[in-house]
């Protein structure tokens, strides 16, 4: 797919952005002229941000996986799509190239159809990071059917939520997963989801790690077999169906607030995030991407490093939290690994702080590659802000530039617009754009609770943010984040990044909570390297840190230290859980089933200060 629009300067950027803004239905009808549709659509977009009710390329007929699939493997057959580096270095790598894909897909999209999977059905896919992953979401997509991936490593209560809510009649999943040197029953945890009075009656189990399992007749069928069932009936017809753009492709959910998550719902024509750069995005630009099972320290911190230098990545994107982790082991595991192949490096999934972004700046770029700091949300879809690799300058800890076809603006709490440069305050955006969460599913109120109320006629992110003189953006973390201590208003990343000075400091979080003379005071929870020091003064060190980066006013009235902090998968701190800890509010800790390791919520809640 050729992108309309050359940006080759950061004149080109300002001339192709402001047309954007000032004709966007234009601008978005020479984006979308680009995919492959069987209908063209008419009304390119209505909308409204009061219900909300957001509707783009009405009557549109298309399928993504034509995109993803068939439109390259006429032109590159052999050019591998997909590299799969397993979670043990020596077990065999694969590569898949795009003709071999789309015949799985195919394949894959006869066993759904086989098993009474149809158009409109929502299947729960909850897998091992494995090529047969992307193959499922593919099949479902082929045939129309939505897919809700739960990723692996969530909890049992976790899955059965979210197959309540999305209603799930099918599942797919494995006898089990590799993750560093843990073996993990993802069968079993499976098993225990659906127990009892569950919507799913059938369920599709890969084989990866010969974990032994229960198979229960009648609902539980191996991946193998099913396959093995299509080859012997001979199947060669195309599965494929004809999709609406607004025909939903997933639900893709993310944390709330309460014990329920939300599940946010995209489209077919909304070309998406939240799970693109994994499997739509690189395969709509016909690109080959690289799918690592494990962890970046599994089975040393040089894995990472040794996979670059393996395969000759040339982008890497990945998440603050990785970054640091990695930091703790210095440079020894990068010294003898080759990393002149890499070109560009991106960051995600949350603010990313300057010790991070320099450290990965001089050791892993050379200085020589540019760090693309993208913000977007699973609601948003698509990245919104980012500077673009040697287009538009770079800043350290600035996603910097919004895209074209997007307006974000900032307000102050009462929703007055902020003109000019040197301003923060709430981010919001106006107009909406194709990739937009539609709604959360079954339940449209939710939707326009969380998203469109605060400030009406305007999306608000949740996000607090700053424009500096240049008109570089730079979120600085959620609105609940903002403190207003003894008078002044302060976010806590300021705090945290006063507190990460600190040599000894590996990372760390603030929250407020409630303070009698303060009105708000600061909870930090931090994970503190250096055993020989004790803990009052560690304290007095960091306190006095902040002090002479921010102000005495800022110090933290509490400082937990932590043997971890609770966050996604994607490497996102759940400080929403760390206000509720601090506030001690024990026992209302809403949804945790996004966390990665959920038992260091127990760890903080125990030695609560």
């Amino acid at each position: 797919m050729q992108y309309p629009y050359q940006i080759k300067s950061l004149e080109d950027y300002h001339e192709i952005y402001n047309n954007s803004v000032v004709e966007p239905e234009e601008f978005w009808t020479e984006i979308a002229e680009n995919f492959t549709c069987r209908k063209k659509w008419g009304n390119v977009v209505e909308w409204n941000f009061e219900e909300p009710s957001i509707k783009w390329f009405l009557g549109g007929k298309l399928n993504i996986t034509e995109n993803c699939l068939d439109r390259w493997t006429k032109i590159q057959p052999d050019v591998p799509v997909l590299i799969w580096e397993a979670n043990d270095p020596n077990e065999k790598s694969r590569a898949i190239s795009y003709k071999e894909l789309l015949e799985k897909v195919i394949e894959f999209a006869h066993v759904l159809k086989e098993n009474n999977v149809k158009k409109g059905d929502s299947v729960c896919i909850y897998m091992p990071m494995v090529p047969e992953l992307a193959i499922a979401m593919l099949a479902c997509a082929r045939i129309g059917a939505i897919h809700n991936v739960v990723f692996g490593g969530f909890s049992a209560k976790s899955i059965k939520d979210r197959i309540a809510d999305s209603q799930c009649s099918f599942a797919i999943t494995a006898d089990g997963s590799y993750r560093s040197n843990k073996t993990i029953p993802v069968k079993n945890i499976m098993d225990d989801a659906i127990v009892g009075d569950s919507s799913v009656k059938k369920v599709i189990v890969l084989k990866r790690t010969f974990y032994s399992v229960s198979m229960m007749n009648g609902r539980d069928v191996w991946w193998h077999d099913e396959i093995e069932k299509i080859k012997k009936k001979d199947l060669k017809d195309d599965p494929i169906e004809e999709m609406d753009s607004e025909d939903m492709l997933f639900i893709l959910y993310t944390s709330g607030s309460t014990g329920k998550p939300k599940g946010v719902v995209h489209t077919i024509g909304g070309w998406i995030t939240g799970h693109s750069y994994i499997v739509y995005g690189p395969l709509c630009a016909g690109a080959t991407y690289l799918m690592f099972e494990g962890t970046p320290t599994y089975p040393d911190a040089g894995r990472f490093w040794e996979i670059v230098e393996k395969y000759k990545v040339n982008i890497l994107y990945t998440a603050p939290t990785e970054i640091r982790s990695l930091m703790a082991y210095d440079t020894d595991p990068i010294k003898d690994k080759d990393l002149s192949s890499l070109k560009v490096l991106g960051s995600v999934g949350e603010p990313i702080n300057v010790e991070a972004w320099n450290w990965y700046n001089e050791n892993i770029g050379k200085r020589k590659c540019p760090i693309i700091d993208t913000w977007w949300q699973t609601e948003t879809a698509g990245i919104l802000i980012s500077n673009l690799a040697g287009v538009t300058h770079q800043k350290p800890c600035y996603a910097t530039l919004p895209l074209p076809g997007v307006v974000p603006i900032i307000v102050d709490e009462k929703g007055n617009k902020l003109h000019g440069n040197s301003v923060s305050g709430n981010l919001c955006f106006k107009f909406s754009w194709p990739s937009i969460l539609r709604t959360t599913y079954n339940d449209n109120e939710r939707c326009r609770l969380n998203y469109f109320t605060t400030y009406p006629g305007l999306y608000f992110t949740g996000d607090c943010c700053l424009r500096d003189e240049n008109g570089f953006y730079r979120i600085t973390g959620r609105v609940d984040d903002v403190l207003n201590v003894s008078g002044h208003r302060i976010g806590t990343a300021e705090v945290e990044n006063a507190i990460n000075i600190h040599d000894s400091v590996f990372e760390s979080a603030g929250v407020g909570f409630p303070h009698d003379i303060k009105g708000r005071g600061i909870y930090a929870f931090i994970i503190f390297d250096n055993t020989s020091m004790n803990e009052e003064d560690a304290r007095k060190i960091i306190n006095n840190a902040v002090t002479k980066e921010i102000g005495s006013f800022a110090k933290p009235e509490k400082i937990q230290f932590v043997n971890g902090l609770p966050k996604t998968r994607s490497g996102k701190i759940m400080r929403r859980i760390l206000r509720k800890i601090a506030k001690g509010e024990m026992n209302n800790l809403g949804d945790t089933s996004t966390l990665l390791d959920p038992t260091v919520v127990d760890e903080i809640k125990k030695n609560r200060l």
